[in-house]
């Protein structure tokens, strides 16, 4: 066990030697004083008097100094606490720090796989699918759901021109029923959260659909990356050169209202 050092004090040092000699001083007024005390010469103190005086305005002097020597230190003590609370707050703070470098760190390696993984475009539609299950893969891992739907609407007919239904491994979940018409005019799908694609000039509408009731904002930031990244592919992918060199035919699916 560690053995403590104590050390007194400016104050307890203080206030130790004043009470030391004012201590002196009540024990020596006998010896100090001899005979009567004459004030005036019509006022005179006999030496009982003048000692038992004395001694007791010593007594008050070291009472008030007691009662100042508590205050001093209930006020240190107050300073004190004070100083340990701001600290537990700074310390938490810098914990919040560190666990939000920690969680951005990981957010910064998800954005370079998002990125970085696939090294060439699609060019079938086996290739697109294994685009859709590693960017279904990382909305999983980004908001920890269950399950994860990608839409490719038709925003003229909001028909479903292509999707995919990807979830967790090891788990199977059945077929979310979500109206196309909803997520055009940015409804609320109730008990889902859906984001959806920023290009206003395309002919097509990219929405992601998750089993989650909120979505920070970071995690939208990120998804929409890969919503983005999703329609460049398929634009990429349904091009005209695209079409004339693999004969790409997406077929509809049935209309979901």
């Amino acid at each position: 066990m560690k053995k403590l050092n104590f050390r007194p004090s400016f104050l307890q040092i203080l206030y130790l030697i004043i009470f030391i000699i004012l201590f002196a001083f009540i024990i020596y007024t006998p010896t100090l004083i001899k005979g009567p005390v004459s004030l005036t010469p019509k006022f005179i103190l006999e030496e009982e008097t003048f000692e038992g005086s004395l001694i007791c305005i010593l007594f008050i002097i070291s009472i008030l100094i007691l009662n100042l020597y508590k205050r001093e230190v209930n006020r240190h003590k107050e300073l004190i606490t004070k100083i340990n609370g701001e600290k537990k707050k700074v310390e938490e703070r810098l914990t919040d720090s560190e666990q939000y470098i920690a969680v951005l760190n990981v957010q910064i390696q998800e954005i370079k796989s998002i990125f970085n993984t696939i090294d060439k475009y699609p060019e079938t539609k086996d290739g697109l699918k294994k685009a859709f299950n590693f960017f279904g893969d990382r909305v999983i891992g980004i908001v920890n759901s269950e399950w994860v739907l990608f839409r490719i609407i038709d925003s003229k007919n909001q028909r479903t021109v292509c999707e995919h239904f990807g979830s967790r491994k090891g788990l199977k979940h059945s077929y979310p029923h979500v109206s196309n018409k909803m997520i055009i005019e940015k409804e609320t799908v109730l008990p889902y959260s859906y984001i959806i694609s920023n290009p206003k000039n395309l002919n097509i509408l990219v929405a992601c659909i998750m089993p989650v009731d909120k979505i920070t904002n970071d995690q939208h930031v990120f998804i929409q990356a890969i919503i983005n990244e999703v329609t460049k592919l398929f634009v990429i992918l349904n091009s005209l050169y695209y079409k004339k060199e693999s004969n790409l035919v997406f077929e509809d699916y049935a209309v979901r209202k």
